[in-house]
């Protein structure tokens, strides 16, 4: 550490990070001061290129100003109001600008709009929609929830429970849930640029799985499209077909969680409409507001929805939501979030440069330690081998080196995750890779 990040540094000692190990980072501190386009900078003064979209999220690049002067001017017109038995207009007219570019498009259906305040927060709303979906029509019995292992779906009990990483679910009491097998072979699969060819079949897990519980306690199955918090873990092709036909034979709600693969980053404004088939529910977050604003959104079916309008009118159909849904400030970051999104075409131009991308990554095939490289729109992940006895370890050098070098990515145990803003140009396409594979020679 030089003098000047001395001199910058705040006191670290009351904030309780979240997932990070504090007690490292406290000893060895990396501090972002400000963002601009693809780049950051940090207290030092020195440029950053965000390899990330900063956390999955910053998705049309940092420092917009047009998000900029929406969120001033909803902050001097109407900083809050409430959403219970209340409204305001623009979570109204956000809304109907969501529902417009739904996922699946206008046959697809998916165009009633739940506001929430985070991915997890969508994710839980879109598990007690499901049950009371259930239950309105009739299905009482039905409260299970299959998830699928290495799944990440937030950290609210119900995010943990159908999720499938083990450190996010230890120490805690679940809902009940059973769970899938992942996707991930790298024996048959390694390398693979795009969807991988094998393992469809996995999707008989949610057979499997019916015949152990019955049909009659399962309300529904959540995945993530393309699984991006453990490492970037992709469906082979025809799987989530396979998934959509077997639920639909059992009466199980599918629910897609985009809180990631949400506008834009796969080529297509959403993975629905980029693999073609349509769920019943999708969980949104991050991209949302490009970061500036936490909030998150459940697109429901128009079927799902309708099914709880019943009853006396003045009866409230679902008992839930939060004091920051449909938040006025959120939305109006929201409006001007995709308004770039749109007049940019930045919810498809991942497709023009994946080709790009994609090669960029696999001239990474031979350098040490690499055991594969996955890539699918604008995400890719270079998983590494472990250090034995130390898992982790690499990929954590890894990380700290290309950060030394002006480039930030994501780390997740021995893989490296990339999801830049789709901003990018080609030639910072070509710094990311040129970085990772100098960080990778250095730390072999």
């Amino acid at each position: 550490m030089d003098q000047s990040s001395k001199s910058n540094m705040p006191n670290l000692s009351n904030f309780w990070m979240p997932f990070t190990a504090n007690r490292q980072f406290k000893t060895s501190p990396r501090l972002l001061a400000s963002a601009e386009g693809m780049y950051y900078t940090d207290i030092d003064g020195k440029k950053i290129l965000d390899g990330t979209a900063g956390l999955w999220c910053v998705n049309a690049g940092h420092g917009r100003r047009r998000i900029t002067e929406a969120v001033e001017r909803q902050l001097s017109t109407l900083d809050f109001a409430p959403t219970f038995q209340m409204g305001h207009p623009i979570a109204f007219e956000f809304a109907e600008k969501l529902a417009a570019v739904a996922p699946g498009g206008p046959e697809g259906g998916l165009d009633r709009i739940f506001f929430t305040g985070s991915g997890s927060e969508s994710v839980d709303t879109a598990l007690k929609i499901a049950i009371a979906y259930q239950r309105a029509i009739g299905q009482g019995t039905r409260s299970r929830i299959i998830g699928r292992e290495k799944g990440y779906h937030g950290v609210g009990f119900g995010g943990i429970s159908v999720g499938g990483l083990v450190n996010n679910r230890r120490v805690f009491p679940q809902i009940p849930a059973a769970h899938m097998r992942h996707t991930l072979d790298l024996d048959r699969n390694a390398f693979s640029q795009g969807l991988p060819e094998h393992g469809v079949e996995l999707a008989e897990d949610l057979e499997r799985l019916v015949a152990l519980h019955g049909a009659e306690t399962i309300a529904a199955v959540i995945v993530e499209p393309m699984s991006g918090s453990a490492g970037v873990i992709l469906p082979p092709q025809g799987y989530l077909q396979r998934l959509r036909t077997i639920a639909d034979k059992h009466g199980i709600l599918l629910i897609y969680d985009e809180v990631i693969t949400g506008f834009g980053r796969l080529g297509k404004p959403f993975a629905t409409d980029y693999f073609g088939v349509v769920p019943d529910l999708v969980t949104t977050a991050k991209g949302i507001t490009n970061g500036a604003i936490p909030m998150g959104a459940v697109f429901a079916k128009r079927a799902v929805y309708d099914a709880l309008m019943q009853g006396p009118e003045n009866q409230i159909e679902l008992f839930h939501g939060y004091t920051y849904s449909g938040h006025p400030v959120a939305c109006a970051a929201g409006i001007a979030t995709l308004e770039i999104y749109q007049e940019e075409n930045l919810l498809t131009r991942a497709a023009d440069l994946e080709k790009t991308w994609q090669d960029a990554l696999h001239a990474l095939k031979g350098l040490p330690h690499v055991l594969d490289i996955r890539n699918l729109g604008l995400v890719g992940a270079i998983e590494l081998s472990p250090r034995e006895g130390a898992p982790g370890t690499r990929g954590y050098d890894v990380f700290v080196e290309c950060l030394k070098k002006g480039l930030l990515v994501r780390v997740t145990g021995d893989i490296i995750a990339l999801s830049p803003p789709l901003i990018i140009e080609e030639h910072q396409i070509a710094d990311i890779a040129s970085i990772i594979g100098d960080a990778l020679k250095t730390t072999a």
